[in-house]
């Protein structure tokens, strides 16, 4: 790492000062102090960039040589062109199963999986950068980003200062120079499209942007205003457009892109978006706007930790998801508003992967109470169901539904390893987001027109594509275990892998529940009969849940999905009894025994999410922490390998993705509050250490929010706000017989049963 780059995130550098209380009156959050994330010197590489963003646009803000450079992005700057290999008769489960079943894989990999690696597209690509010459201004003094506002600055010795925020809800980034005079002006640096090697990279690392076969575009200026036009493939454009004014030594400007996309046509059309700033208080009045709604994203949910670096790393979690996720854009992809500035496509193509990514990625917004921003992957999902309906009819011959597990920004498959590419129990994960929703919101309209809807044409689809066996039971004709043997033809399993079965069980599990919730109940009894079709889970004695039958888990790897049915589905749980207990409890004994060689930064996040959820909070602590200290680079990013070589993992690259940041944050609230039972359980996975600690407003299943303080190790206080009613249950937290509570309630095997009004606010006291 760059000496003159201070990591001041992790360990004890941190400026991040957190004052946080709960006011028993309202229950609202007081911040007494800014949340700080602050650096001696600009970084020197894209990645390590403060990153901004509002889930439409984004910016990263480094040092290139000696200009302090702005990468400035916008998710819906894709190259759409389709994998023309994806448009033949070849094109079916059916075909990959023969050649299969015959030892002709070669060709299925040829066909399918080869493409992905060659083809530079469809892929997401980069926008544009603004850069100004900092070189006369002296040494960096000081680079910092308040999380309260969103807001990065930046000092030098000489005194100038620089300002910069995207509008939290505009597409529109701001920025301001303090000291500098009027010939001091932005540059706008095109992406390079027609230089570079020609040479065929690894989708990992990015392929060159030459291979795009862009001509360059268009750069128009004038007075205090430049814009540029690029033209990408068949009919897609984009606009950068950056307009600034000087007052008294101070240069004031904001900058946007659009696109000619049916969502943003207007924006593209619309010469007069970006009107010149009068003055200052341009600068000031938008910031301010900008400012209200971030300080409505921290009051939905705040946590203090005697750890501070599990800490200090949730808040930059929960910052980095009110960058990245809104209502009305796409999905978190793999790097979300922050695509590569280094001349190069983003690692794997910037796209959105369903065997794990965007799922990780949402993991985290129900119980910290962000169903405000979640519902923008769900809106995706709904807008693209008949592009993937048509998939589904295409590939797998079937009326049900499949969404591919590497998808376009319009949900278009991509292809690649096509075990999860094309993974046929995908959408059955998807479709836990859904039900997620509905439990955490208990909003009915959309459990009956979104959330059933999906789940139920998901269980058409298993049905549809399943055979039976000889003892009568259900099985897929071939399985396969995310990235289980990686694309090989072993990748793909006779029998049923744990992975596929849990999302297939789990779907008629969920579909029963939520048509007998609708009174639908002819669907639910059909919905139990499919389930009892279907065997249970291959376990093993001794090493507990396996991959599939006949195959353990005994090679370390980076995926944890055969493990789905205890996390994140509790379809095997502690709370089902002692044979349950004793199947987790060897599951997680031989997951640590088999060791984390193979492991990247995402399946220690989802590591600790697995102890948190048995109940170990000392090694989820451990476990999240190792993440926050050996896999995330100076500004938070998740960058998949181990970075400082201390024997966590083999894999030292540093692909930035976002999954293991936003699971991590579930990791941590998990270990705070758990609901997915029917109880509701506070600090159910906390150290002994941890003496003092607190919450607010952390959310749980049946639309409770829930503020919780321990003292000495004792739980004190616990502030409960119902939103819709309902039953509460709430494991009793206090060793005391006796505690005081503002409502009627009655105790039944050490769990609190309270029959809840909307709008009920309920405290209960040690």
């Amino acid at each position: 790492m760059n000496k003159n780059l201070k990591k001041v995130l992790f360990a004890s550098a941190i400026l991040f000062c957190i004052s946080l209380e709960v006011q028993s009156q309202n229950n609202t959050i007081q911040k007494a102090n800014n949340h700080l994330l602050e650096f001696s010197n600009l970084a020197k590489t894209w990645d390590e960039g403060i990153p901004l963003g509002n889930g439409h646009i984004g910016a990263l803000i480094w040092q290139k040589d000696n200009h302090l450079r702005m990468s400035l992005d916008n998710v819906y700057l894709w190259d759409l062109r389709p994998m023309e290999n994806l448009n033949s008769p070849e094109f079916k489960f059916s075909w990959v199963y023969q050649k299969w079943k015959s030892k002709q894989y070669k060709e299925v990999q040829e066909k399918f999986d080869v493409p992905y690696d060659r083809a530079p597209a469809p892929s997401k690509i980069p926008g544009a950068a603004l850069e100004f010459n900092v070189k006369p201004f002296g040494d960096v003094k000081n680079v910092s980003l308040s999380l309260d506002n969103a807001q990065s600055n930046v000092k030098w010795d000489s005194g100038i200062e620089f300002s910069s925020f995207v509008h939290a809800s505009k597409n529109e980034g701001w920025f301001k120079f303090k000291g500098v005079d009027k010939d001091f002006e932005p540059m706008l640096i095109p992406p390079v499209y027609d230089k570079g090697s020609d040479s065929d990279a690894s989708p990992v690392t990015g392929q060159d942007l030459r291979r795009l076969g862009y001509s360059n575009g268009e750069l128009i200026k004038r007075k205090n205003q430049v814009t540029y036009i690029q033209e990408g493939w068949d009919d897609f454009k984009y606009k950068v457009q950056v307009v600034w004014t000087y007052v008294n030594k101070t240069m004031i400007g904001k900058w946007t892109i659009s696109t000619n996309l049916k969502n943003e046509n207007d924006l593209f059309q619309n010469d007069d978006a970006m009107s010149k700033i009068k003055n200052e208080i341009s600068y000031d009045k938008a910031l301010e706007q900008h400012s209200k709604w971030w300080e409505n994203f921290w009051n939905k949910s705040s946590i203090q930790l005697p750890d501070e670096i599990l800490e200090n790393q949730w808040y930059m979690e929960q910052y980095k998801f009110g960058s990245a996720a809104r209502s009305g854009t796409p999905p978190i992809s793999l790097q979300a508003v922050w695509t590569a500035d280094n001349g190069k496509l983003p690692p794997w193509k910037g796209d959105f992967h369903h065997d794990l990514n965007t799922q990780l990625s949402y993991w985290s917004a129900y119980s910290g109470n962000h169903l405000d921003l979640e519902i923008g992957f769900l809106e995706w999902l709904v807008a693209n169901k008949k592009t993937f309906k048509e998939y589904t009819k295409t590939y797998f011959e079937s009326d049900g539904l499949a969404v591919p597990g590497v998808t376009t920004l319009t949900g278009e498959p991509m292809g690649g390893w096509i075990q999860y590419a094309f993974g046929p129990t995908v959408s059955g994960w998807l479709g836990q987001h859904f039900y997620l929703h509905w439990r955490y919101s208990m909003d009915r309209d959309f459990l009956e027109e979104k959330a059933y809807p999906w789940i139920r044409d998901v269980a058409i689809l298993f049905q549809d594509i399943s055979i039976k066996d000889e003892s009568g039971l259900r099985k897929l004709p071939i399985s396969s275990s995310p990235e289980i043997r990686n694309n090989s033809r072993d990748a793909w399993f006779s029998e049923t892998t744990n992975f596929d079965l849990a999302n297939i069980r789990w779907t008629y599990e969920k579909a029963a529940e939520l048509a007998q919730e609708l009174g639908k109940d002819k669907e639910a009894k059909k919905w139990k009969e499919q389930l009892e079709e279907w065997p249970y889970f291959a376990i093993d004695e001794q090493s507990g849940i396996m991959l599939a039958p006949d195959s353990a888990y005994n090679q370390s790897h980076r995926h944890l999905s055969h493990l789905m049915a205890f996390h994140p589905y509790g379809l095997i749980d502690y709370s089902k009894g002692n044979e349950d207990k004793q199947i987790v409890d060897n599951t997680l004994n031989q997951l640590l025994d088999v060791g984390t060689d193979y492991y990247t930064g995402y399946s220690f996040s989802w590591l600790g999410n697995l102890q948190a959820r048995a109940f170990d909070g000392e090694g989820a602590a451990k476990t999240l922490r190792i993440f926050a200290e050996n896999f995330t680079l100076p500004n938070s990013f998740h960058v998949n390998g181990e970075q400082f070589n201390r024997g966590y993992s083999k894999f030292k690259y540093r692909p930035f993705t976002l999954e293991g940041n936003f699971a991590f944050a579930a990791g941590i609230q998990g270990m705070l509050i758990q609901s997915h039972t029917g109880t509701i359980r506070i600090f159910p996975a906390v150290p002994e250490s941890w003496k003092n600690i607190s919450f607010q407003k952390l959310r749980t299943e049946g639309a409770f929010l829930i503020s919780a303080s321990k003292k000495e190790g004792k739980v004190d206080k616990i502030i409960i706000s119902s939103e819709k009613g309902g039953v509460l249950k709430l494991l009793k937290p206090f060793n005391s017989k006796t505690f005081k509570i503002n409502s009627d309630y009655e105790v039944k095997n050490g769990i609190i049963i309270i029959d809840t009004k909307p709008g009920q606010e309920i405290t209960i006291k040690n």
